[in-house]
C-alpha cells in the first residue's frame, strides 16, 4: 500500500516543483543558507500539496479509471490502495502542508498553497470540463510554482517575470493539448473528454499566439533588466534572449509535430533543447553575477 500511495502521488512529477527557485535565481538571492534552506521546504510543501491532489483525483475517478484501458493499472483503480485510505492521505496532506506553512513561512505562502489546492481539486471535480478555463487552471499551477518562492523570500516580482512564466506555462500547456488531440483523432475523448470540443485548429491557435507573447515578455523583460548600469563583459542579460527564443522555437518543432507530452519529458529527452536550456541558464546566470 506504502508503494501505491507513492506511484499515486506522481514522484515524476515533482520535477515541476523546481520552478520554486524561478524567482530568487532570477533575482540573484539563490545562494544564501536562508535562500536554500526556505527554498527546500516550499518545495517539500509544494510537492505534498501537489501529491495531495493526485491523491484526491485518483480516489474520485477509481471508478471510471477502471474502464480505462492504462488508468485501470493505477494504484487506486487496481485496488493497491483503498479510495478511503487515498482520501484520507490526500485530505492530510491537503491540511498539514498549508498549516505547516503558516508555523515556517511568510502569511503569503499558506495563502498560495491553499489557493493551489482549492483551484485544483475545482479542477479534478469540475473546472476540466470547461473550455480555456481548463488550460488557464493548469496555466496557474506553473505560474503559482514559480511565484511562490519569490514571495517565501519577499522578493519583489517583475511584471515581466509573471508574463513570461504565465505565457511560457500556457504555451507547453496548450502544446500539450494539442498533441494529445493530433495522436487521439479519430478516436477523441478516449482519454480527455474535452478534446471533444477543442478543435486541433483552436489549440494550434493557442500554442502559437501563448509563444510569441511569452517571447516579447521576455525581451522586454531582458531589456528593462540590461538598462540598469553593468559592469559586465558582455550584455549577458540581452544576449539570453537569442537562448530563449531558440529554445522557444526548439520545443514548437514537438508542438508542430504533434508530440509535445509532458513538458518534462520533451526538454529531458531532446538533447538539442537540453543544451539550449543549459547555454540560456549560464548566460542569465553570468548576467546575475554582472561577470
Amino acid at each position: 500500500m506504502a508503494r501505491g500511495l507513492f506511484i499515486t502521488a506522481r514522484p515524476r512529477q515533482w520535477v515541476k516543483n523546481v520552478l520554486v527557485v524561478a524567482a530568487p535565481a532570477a533575482a540573484g538571492q539563490l545562494f544564501s543558507r536562508h535562500a536554500l534552506t526556505q527554498l527546500s521546504l516550499v518545495f517539500l510543501l509544494f510537492t505534498a500539496c501537489a501529491a495531495a491532489v493526485y491523491l484526491i483525483n485518483d480516489a474520485r475517478d477509481a471508478a471510471a479509471d477502471r474502464a480505462h484501458p492504462v488508468k485501470r493499472r493505477r494504484p487506486v483503480a487496481a485496488g493497491q490502495v483503498p479510495v478511503p485510505v487515498a482520501y484520507a492521505v490526500g485530505g492530510a496532506l491537503a491540511v498539514l502542508a498549508p498549516t505547516a506553512a503558516a508555523w515556517l513561512c511568510p502569511p503569503v505562502v499558506p495563502a498560495l498553497l491553499t489557493a493551489y489546492i482549492g483551484m485544483q481539486l475545482a479542477y479534478c471535480v469540475s473546472l476540466k470540463h470547461v473550455l480555456v478555463v481548463d488550460l488557464a487552471v493548469v496555466t496557474s499551477g506553473f505560474l503559482m510554482r514559480a511565484m511562490i518562492g519569490g514571495l517565501a523570500l519577499g522578493i519583489p516580482l517583475s511584471r515581466w517575470f509573471l508574463i513570461t512564466t504565465g505565457f511560457g506555462a500556457l504555451f507547453m500547456v496548450s502544446a500539450k493539448r494539442y498533441s494529445e488531440a493530433v495522436q487521439m483523432a479519430g478516436k477523441a475523448g478516449a482519454t480527455r473528454a474535452l478534446l471533444t470540443e477543442y478543435t486541433t485548429g483552436y489549440l494550434r491557435f493557442v500554442w502559437q499566439l501563448a509563444a510569441g507573447v511569452a517571447v516579447l515578455g521576455y525581451c522586454l523583460w531582458a531589456l528593462e533588466e540590461g538598462g540598469v548600469p553593468s559592469t559586465g563583459v558582455l550584455p549577458w542579460r540581452q544576449l539570453s534572449m537569442i537562448a530563449f527564443i531558440l529554445a522557444v522555437l526548439r520545443y514548437a518543432v514537438f508542438a508542430d509535430r504533434g508530440t509535445a507530452g509532458e513538458p518534462e519529458d520533451v526538454v529531458l529527452r531532446d538533447l538539442a533543447l537540453a543544451l539550449i536550456g543549459v547555454v540560456w541558464l549560464a548566460m542569465y546566470g553570468l548576467a546575475v553575477a554582472n561577470w
